[in-house]
């Protein structure tokens, strides 16, 4: 049934109905994550399209607070193409315990890690699953996994506005949401899309981070636009959200992305980061 049905026959009692919609109240659809875990704060990273940096952006993310001393880990929804574990170095499978649960990996400096690579025999191996099935992988990483203590969870989800954005949102206590971007005409659209949608579920937008912003030069420091004019202030003043960060076009961050060595970026660039757990 599509959802302008579902919409033309909702009867507005959730408890009732089977269906997944944004009409429904979010509230009534969170999961109790695993007894054994104890999860304060869950920020997901989000984008309109592919390819602006969102899993640099989680992983950024998680190791500026875990540098601030907080417990730290990484859900990554993004179940089609799984990048966290690469970003970190991880390659080694996750453990399971008698009752069925999953224990997540740690990073070289704590921070926990769960992602479909882990469970793949194969890294390599494509994930060919359909949309249902890829909802409920998203949901037993949060209610199957033994977290513990969590101070700051990010959730890595995958482009666009689908089935695991909306499953994320109605399924997990999410407090807010980081926008990520590029520097393009485009990002008018795709900012306005993903505040549409988190307006509609309830969820906070915590602030704008553009990836990409600009080249700087290696002699005079100058901002060299790769990708045209920066539109972001404007559009984060139009839509009354924080710009959190402007990341430029910056080679470390895309080699210690290659050989999984995030954990020792050096942050003096992207600091701002900061001010989401202050």
């Amino acid at each position: 049934m599509s959802e302008e049905q579902n919409a033309s026959n909702c009867s507005h009692d959730c408890s009732t109905c089977g269906a997944s919609c944004v009409q429904r109240d979010p509230a009534s659809l969170v999961l109790p994550a695993n007894k054994e875990s104890r999860i304060e704060k869950v920020i997901g990273v989000v984008s309109g399209k592919g390819g602006v940096g969102k899993s640099l952006v989680t992983s950024l993310s998680a190791v500026a607070a875990s540098r601030m001393g907080y417990s730290t880990a990484i859900l990554d929804a993004d179940i089609t193409g799984p990048s966290i574990p690469r970003i970190f170095g991880i390659h080694e499978k996750t453990m399971g315990t008698e009752e069925g649960m999953m224990i997540p990996v740690e990073t070289k400096t704590g921070i926990r890690l769960m992602s479909v690579n882990l469970i793949l025999e194969n890294e390599s191996d494509p994930v060919a699953w359909r949309g249902p099935v890829i909802s409920s992988a998203v949901k037993q990483f949060w209610t199957d996994v033994i977290w513990g203590n969590v101070d700051y969870m990010f959730v890595d989800m995958p482009p666009g506005t689908g089935d695991v954005m909306l499953t994320t949102f109605q399924s997990l206590p999410v407090n807010g949401i980081i926008i990520v971007t590029s520097p393009q005409e485009l990002v008018t659209v795709i900012v306005e899309k993903a505040m549409k949608l988190a307006e509609t579920m309830s969820v906070p937008v915590l602030g704008i981070v553009e990836n990409l912003s600009y080249l700087p030069c290696p002699h005079c420091g100058e901002e060299i636009k790769l990708f045209g004019e920066s539109h972001i202030e404007n559009i984060a003043k139009e839509y009354g959200i924080r710009l959190i960060t402007r990341i430029p076009v910056l080679s470390e961050l895309s080699e210690r992305s290659d050989n999984g060595t995030m954990e020792d970026v050096d942050l003096s660039c992207i600091d701002e980061l900061g001010v989401l757990f202050s």
